[in-house]
């Protein structure tokens, strides 16, 4: 399994190399085939799927439901694309995804591939994805054709336990490199949107890693940075659409293994929170349990702090970081003055910024491109870092998937694909 996940889709033998900046050490995530993260989990997963169905005895058509606010929805089907047995559905939100990542999946090839653009947000595609993995009578349905359904987002734990290796991988290549010495304490920051990327590096404290703080980075979508300043979390606010689409979220999924743990692994406790969040749109951690989150800090970047971080690190560094990474670095930089903590720091470098080159292009230079593909060859120019393959020639792909629905009509697509 590994050494056919791990291979030539991945364009440096160090699979996650660690880069030293200035001020902090990126680990980039984005050497993968579709140049986001989501790769290092999504390439070993479809033959840990498949590896235990066969071991299971299962039989019956996977069905790959997937609700993406931008990387899981190419990387799962650049996985799953044409893997017998297998069918994978991806839904998206119509306008809160870029250019580059919609054109990545509506031109995706395979069999088996099936791409849906929803007028909605991803908050609405997440919890009709979960609607429809609770529906009996689907679950039934689809039994009833030899199919069932399985998923590449975080609810599935084979697609956020490969995530937590790479936070131990990190930690020895700064040991190896002479960074730091073996036991010293290490902070990650990590670009936060549905909290799985930043759970995995928890687990990675769980399981040794000497971790100091996990810093925890938000776009203006800011709720979890209020809920780790609060014990409050309350998604009753205004959803906003950002040039870091991966974060665009108000309903955090993750955040509930987080609470699970922290309150000595409390399902019925940890319930009555979540049915709260359902319920009333918001749920508070009893005062008893607030400190339970010091492990963490948090912060959030503004559209404007994250254009002008991209700026900043480019002005030092001469390297241009997308603007995931770049919220995550300006909320550490703002954390290092508040904090002085000056623990050497890892920031999980989450995508390419070929993945967002207009958003790069312009914060480096204060000028728009004006297209997306004139923004490509504009961050070549300026990073000198060669077009990944994963763009060059995107823009002449042929687009194959056009379909777009009604968030309410979600379940009548997945039923019309599958013939249910």
């Amino acid at each position: 399994c590994i050494t056919n996940a791990y291979d030539d889709k991945f364009d440096t033998a160090a699979i996650a190399p660690v880069v030293k900046l200035k001020n902090h050490y990126n680990l980039e995530l984005f050497h993968g085939s579709t140049i986001a993260f989501k790769d290092m989990a999504l390439s070993i997963l479809p033959y840990l799927l498949t590896t235990s169905a066969k071991k299971q005895g299962v039989d019956n058509k996977i069905v790959i439901l997937t609700a993406t606010s931008g990387d899981t929805g190419k990387a799962a089907m650049a996985g799953f694309a044409d893997v017998p047995g297998t069918e994978i559905i991806v839904f998206y939100p119509k306008d809160g995804v870029s250019k580059i990542q919609e054109l990545q999946m509506t031109t995706q090839t395979g069999a088996n591939t099936h791409v849906i653009a929803i007028d909605g947000n991803f908050d609405d595609a997440q919890t009709d994805v979960k609607r429809m993995f609770n529906d009996v009578d689907l679950r039934e349905k689809l039994l009833a054709h030899h199919t069932q359904f399985s998923s590449a987002n975080s609810m599935n734990v084979g697609r956020l336990v490969p995530q937590v290796v790479y936070y131990v991988y990190a930690y020895a290549q700064l040991v190896k490199a002479g960074h730091i010495q073996n036991g010293d304490k290490v902070n990650f920051t990590v670009p936060t949107g549905n909290f799985g990327n930043i759970l995995a590096a928890y687990y990675a404290r769980q399981i040794g890693v000497p971790v100091g703080k996990l810093i925890c980075a938000s776009n203006e979508n800011n709720v979890l940075t209020d809920f780790f300043a609060t014990g409050t979390y309350d998604k009753k606010r205004d959803f906003k659409v950002t040039t870091s689409p991966s974060m665009d979220i108000l309903v955090s999924s993750n955040l509930e293994r987080l609470i699970f743990h922290l309150l000595g692994n409390d399902a019925t406790k940890t319930k009555e929170l979540m049915d709260a969040l359902v319920t009333k749109g918001e749920y508070t951690l009893a005062d008893a349990d607030k400190d339970i989150l010091d492990l963490f800090a948090a912060g959030f970047a503004t559209e404007d702090e994250t254009a002008a971080e991209i700026k900043r690190v480019y002005d030092e560094d001469k390297y241009i970081e997308d603007p995931h990474t770049a919220v995550a670095s300006a909320v550490y930089e703002a954390y290092v003055q508040k904090t002085d903590d000056h623990t050497p720091t890892v920031i999980a470098s989450t995508a390419s910024p070929y993945k967002f080159p207009r958003v790069a292009v312009s914060a480096v230079t204060g000028k728009d491109s004006g297209d997306d593909f004139k923004a490509v060859e504009d961050l070549h120019q300026l990073s000198g870092v060669a077009i990944p393959a994963a763009v060059d020639g995107l823009e002449h792909a042929e687009v194959r998937h056009k379909t777009v629905v009604a968030a309410a009509d979600m379940q009548k697509a997945v039923e019309s694909y599958l013939g249910v």
